[in-house]
């Protein structure tokens, strides 16, 4: 039981000194993406969120604090996670199919000043790639967050996309990571739109 408790609380405290690690290095490009999304939505445009496995739930929960607010009420902000149709996402379930999955939904749902949020921890989804693609031949911005090197995604970006690479190799340090900057995208937004809140709850 000791040993167990030990490790409990070693979780805690790799987690806690990832971010405290990561949190100068990760502010600037934090606050790039805010600007890009505030950009994108205050012009009539949308995000569109994606993402494999635990971050598909990530990219869910961003869209959903978009549009049904996050800590306080404000107009609902145009967002969609790629990750929910799961008609359209099994009819390309195989092959050379399943890579164009997102590409897809890109192609038919973005439009030029749109903005495409892509999640990964290694960076070289197949199916993400073709979403960034699609997304940079539409004229929409790519705002990547990954972990590890950043991947073959992170290479293909252009100056005008933003990447968030935190600095780590394990998934479950990035991804904790990840909840907390996308915690931090929809705060900047709303404090950008409605202004300082006075206590957060």
């Amino acid at each position: 039981m000791p040993e167990q408790l030990q490790r409990i609380q070693q979780h805690f405290i790799d987690s806690a000194d990832l971010k405290y690690q990561a949190a100068q290095a990760l502010s600037r490009p934090i606050a790039a993406a805010v600007q890009a999304i505030l950009a994108c939505v205050t012009s009539g445009g949308k995000v569109l969120a994606c993402g494999n496995g635990a971050s598909a739930a990530e990219a869910q929960q961003f869209a959903a604090f978009c549009v049904a607010g996050f800590e306080r009420e404000r107009p609902e902000l145009a967002a969609v996670a790629l990750t929910c149709d799961s008609t359209l996402l099994t009819a390309a379930a195989s092959g050379n199919a399943a890579a164009q999955q997102f590409a897809r939904q890109v192609r038919a749902l973005g439009q030029a000043g749109d903005v495409l949020l892509v999640l990964s921890v290694t960076g070289n989804d197949a199916n993400l790639l073709t979403a960034a693609e699609a997304a940079q031949e539409r004229g929409m911005g790519v705002l990547l967050l990954t972990g590890c090197s950043g991947g073959r995604l992170a290479a293909m970006l252009r100056e005008t996309d933003v990447l968030i690479n935190v600095p780590h190799d394990r998934a479950a340090r990035v991804r904790e990571v990840h909840a907390l900057v996308l915690h931090c995208l929809c705060d900047g937004v709303d404090t950008q739109l409605l202004g300082e809140q006075e206590t957060l709850p």
